[in-house]
Parts: C-alpha cells; structure tokens; sequence
C-alpha cells in the first residue's frame, strides 16, 4: 500500500496508468496498468460471453381449425425440422370470422400435435385462447 503520490511517481515512472480498482474501499483500491490493454481485455472478454448464450429462435405454424390432413401432415414435417434444429415452436390456430364456434377442433389439432411431437420436443404452455388465436408453445428436447 502506497500513498496516492507514490502511486502516481510509481505508474509514471513504468509509463502505465494508475487506475481506480475499487473507488469504496477505504483506502481506494488502485492498480498500476495499461489501461489501453485492460479495456481490450475487457471487450475480449464481455464477447466471448456473449458468443456462447444461447439466443432463442421461435418460429410459428398456423393452423385453420379445420386444417385437412395433407396440410396437417405437411406443417408437422416442418414442426419436426425447426425442434430438431433448436427452435422453440408456437403453434396457433387462427380463427377468422364465425369460425370461433369450432374452439374444440382448434385444440383437439393443437393436443394432437402436440403428442406427436412428443419425442422432439415438451409441450412449454398447454393451447390457451387469446382473443381469436388458440397459441401453444413447445420447446425441443435436448440433444445429448
């Protein structure tokens, strides 16, 4: 522990940079570095950990409630694809006009999905109604 003109005499004489550590600590906590050095290291670092979160993909199919099986089938193939690469899944059923009197078709389709894609993915919100969108999300399992 030097007193804050030594530590100035100090870093001038390495032609570094006295910097504050820890200004709450009584005495402040300074250090003698290259300040230039320590920033780069700093962003080095603060990149290296953005890198490796893990950023979330959600991708949408959209159901009628009366959606045929070709279509069906087709749009679950694509299900399949987006869980097994990593995305989260929303699967909705759309309700336009009169057609929210087929409520149940919208769920039965949305639970039957659901349990066919069982072995790729957990149901993560169950079908709940939300004004004329029956929404369901599902998050794929994890790949060991």
């Amino acid at each position: 522990m030097y007193p804050l003109s030594k530590a100035k005499k100090i870093a001038e004489e390495l032609e570094l940079d006295l910097v504050e550590i820890s200004p709450k600590a009584v005495p402040p906590v300074c250090k003698v570095i290259d300040y230039k050095k320590f920033l780069y290291e700093q962003k080095k670092r603060d990149k290296a950990l953005k890198a490796k979160a893990t950023k979330v993909v959600v991708k949408e199919i959209r159901f009628g409630p009366q959606t045929d099986e070709h279509d069906y089938e087709f749009k679950k193939k694509h299900a399949i694809k987006f869980l097994q690469d990593g995305a989260k899944l929303k699967a909705f059923v759309f309700f336009k006009g009169r057609s929210i009197i087929f409520k149940e078709q919208g769920q039965i389709l949305l639970l039957k999905l659901a349990q066919e894609l069982e072995e790729y993915g957990k149901v993560e919100q169950m079908p709940k109604l939300e004004g004329k969108r029956m929404i369901m999300f599902i998050a794929p399992k994890k790949v060991k």
